[in-house]
Order: C-alpha cells, then sequence, then structure tokens
C-alpha cells in the first residue's frame, strides 16, 4: 500500500460584524446591553463588535493564507482593512508572477531563480501561499533547511499546504521527526487537506510515529478518498478487499478500485482489469490492461496480450481506440 499598531477608525465603516475564522479568542472593544434593558435602535447597534479596530498584525496573521479574492472582498470592510491588507494583495500579484516564472506562463519563459524571488518577495509580505511555493522551490533545488523554515513560518499561520509539507519534511529529513510530522499532518488533515489526510493514514497504517491503528488509518484514507486523492481511493479499496481497517466488502473494494483506475492510478487499473476479467468482461478488461501497461505496469502487458488472442480483430480494433481515447477524471492528486 506504497505508493500546500492600532489602526485608526473608518469613519465610513459600514459594517460593524464580519465572521471570520480564527478570531473568536480576541478581544474587541464593544459595549454591552444589560441583559434586563430595553432594546431601542441605537443601544442595540452598539452590541456589534467593531472589527475596524483589529490590530493590523492581527488582521494580517488572519488573512495570511487569503487567496486574491477573499482579500478583495475583505478589503472592502472598512477603510483599516483596506490599509491593513495592502502587503497581502502586493503579495498575490508577486505570487502571480512567480507561478508564471516557474510555469513558464503567460508569455515568459521558465525561471526558476526568478520565480524564487517572486514567492520570496510574496512571503516577506506575510502571506502563506507564496511562503509554500518558495519552500517548494527551495527543496527541489535541495536546500531544505531553508524549505523547512517556510513551511514552519506557514504551518504556524494556520495554512494546511504549509502543515502537510512540513509534516512530510520532517518524514523525510535526515533524521526524521515522526511525532513532529503527526502532529502537523493532524493539523492538516483536520483542516481537510486531503494529501494530508492520506500522509497521516499512511503513518497510522505503519505505526510511524504513532501507534499502530488500522481502524483510524482507514478512516483517514476514506477522507482522503471522498476528497479526491486517488492514492488514498486505491487504499480505501485495499482496506475493503482484504478487510483491513474496514468490514471486508467485495462491492466497495470494486467500485473505489474503478474511481481509483478512472482518475489514472495504474495498479488501480491492473487491479480492475483483472477484476473484470475474471467476471468475462474482456474488452472491458483489456482496455484498462492496456492503460496500466501504458503507464509502466510490465505485469499487465503479459494478461493483456494472453486476453487479445482470444478476441477477434475487430474487438481488438475497438480495445485500442477506447484506449487511445481515454482520460483520467479529475482528482486531488
Amino acid at each position: 500500500m506504497k505508493q500546500r499598531t492600532w489602526p485608526t477608525r473608518s469613519d465610513a465603516c459600514r459594517f460593524k460584524s464580519l465572521p471570520l475564522p480564527n478570531i473568536k479568542s480576541l478581544a474587541f472593544h464593544s459595549t454591552t446591553i444589560p441583559s434586563n434593558s430595553r432594546s431601542t435602535r441605537s443601544s442595540s447597534s452598539s452590541d456589534f463588535r467593531d472589527f475596524s479596530t483589529l490590530p493590523f498584525d492581527i488582521l494580517t496573521k488572519i488573512a495570511a493564507s487569503f487567496t486574491l479574492p477573499n482579500l478583495q472582498a475583505a478589503s472592502l470592510v472598512c477603510r483599516s482593512w483596506r490599509d491593513a491588507l495592502c502587503p497581502l494583495r502586493e503579495a498575490m500579484m508577486f505570487l502571480r508572477w512567480g507561478k508564471r516564472f516557474k510555469h513558464g506562463r503567460g508569455g515568459v519563459r521558465p525561471n526558476l531563480e526568478k520565480a524564487l524571488d517572486s514567492f520570496l518577495k510574496g512571503a516577506a509580505r506575510g502571506s502563506t501561499l507564496a511562503m509554500v511555493d518558495a519552500g517548494l522551490v527551495f527543496w527541489e533545488m535541495g536546500r531544505k533547511d531553508k524549505a523547512i523554515s517556510l513551511y514552519l513560518k506557514a504551518a504556524e499561520l494556520g495554512d494546511p499546504a504549509g502543515q502537510c509539507n512540513l509534516g512530510i519534511s520532517y518524514l523525510q529529513a535526515e533524521p526524521p521527526k515522526p511525532k513532529e510530522a503527526i502532529k502537523w499532518l493532524s493539523q492538516a488533515s483536520i483542516a481537510g487537506h486531503v494529501r494530508a489526510q492520506y500522509q497521516l493514514a499512511l503513518c497510522l497504517h505503519q505505526g510511524r510515529g504513532v501507534d499502530h491503528n488500522l481502524q483510524e488509518s482507514a478512516k483517514w484514507y476514506l477522507k482522503a478518498a471522498a476528497g479526491g486523492y486517488v492514492r488514498a481511493m486505491y487504499n480505501v479499496a485495499l482496506c475493503y478487499s482484504v478487510g483491513e481497517g474496514l468490514p471486508q466488502n467485495r462491492r466497495q473494494a470494486r467500485k473505489w478500485m474503478k474511481r481509483a483506475a478512472d482518475r489514472g492510478h495504474s495498479k488501480a487499473q491492473f487491479e480492475h482489469g483483472l477484476g473484470l476479467f475474471s467476471e468475462g468482461e474482456m474488452v472491458k478488461a483489456v482496455v484498462y490492461l492496456e492503460l496500466a501497461t501504458r503507464s509502466g505496469e510490465t505485469a499487465a502487458a503479459h494478461v493483456k496480450n494472453v486476453i487479445l488472442q482470444q478476441l477477434s480483430a475487430a474487438s481488438r480494433d475497438r480495445v485500442m481506440l477506447l484506449a487511445d481515447n481515454w482520460r483520467a477524471l479529475p482528482s486531488s492528486h
């Protein structure tokens, strides 16, 4: 099963309250209404929390992982928010240019050094998205200490991708830090990061940095699979197939194996092809075995050739046409 200073109050603030995560513990300047007082229009309005008085540093930490649309929406709340979030809006520009240089998009040639420079400028302005992308470039360059430092900064600001990457980095470190890895993978998993959920499931399955627990492992495999993570779909299929962490269920095993196969998982394509062959679905079986063969599953080639000999020339041509026109369904990788 191997296989991301106090601001001035705005005079024109029309919004007095905007619910945001991670700010429940903050103290606000607000006036409360005694429970036995009669409500009036003027007194009830004072019960709202005035978020325009949030300190700039608190606000920028809350918004550190915001995307550009969220930053633009938050900047419309009041003048002080607009001013406080200006560095993060600038960071989005550097993030966009960094991605262009990294992938050669938008009419520019790929340039990893320029990409890194852009990401670092975005990170310096407080964006965790830029921190994670800069960390990825440092990791590709072999500068793992720099990458881990950026992942840690993003993770501490609550970015799930940063927490996931930090956890994986600790697993791959020399020497590994499995307990620290579990800490950050757990936080990212609870936040819904599907790759972190899959990695946490692997650790629970292997007893790495945490007690061996098949039931808990299967739970996180299922969450990641439901979120579209293909490797987790394959592992869920295996869990159902052998009854490991989940009740043995052939129907569920086949469903998840097909989902993984249809999203390009080569081993799942091989396994699903074998299952179809055992049920007498020769043409469908050969299509999946052909796809698995093209993805490097050499064992699939032998079975495919045996079945092809039993098919007519027309059926063989149809198999190749179906394989040539096949496209993987979208997934979360």
